[in-house]
């Protein structure tokens, strides 16, 4: 199973929505935790370092897209 983070990764870019906004910030926060496969993890980690307003309805979303792409692996 591959990361959150991994996923995430394919969203980076110049893009100013929401989902690069947050894929950006995760690969410049050293301290995220990028090995993280659990919502838990991911989730209490945004609730005290959210980059911006929307970032944690932003991860709930992607969440869901992580989770059904990984189950069909």
């Amino acid at each position: 199973m591959k990361s959150f983070y991994h996923f995430m990764m394919r969203y980076r870019g110049s893009g100013t929505n929401h989902t690069n906004q947050l894929a950006n910030w995760m690969f410049h926060e050293h301290d995220f935790p990028k090995q993280a496969t659990d919502y838990h993890t991911i989730s209490q980690y945004l609730e005290w370092h959210s980059p911006f307003t929307k970032a944690i309805a932003t991860f709930d979303r992607l969440w869901d897209e992580y989770q059904e792409e990984e189950n069909h692996e």
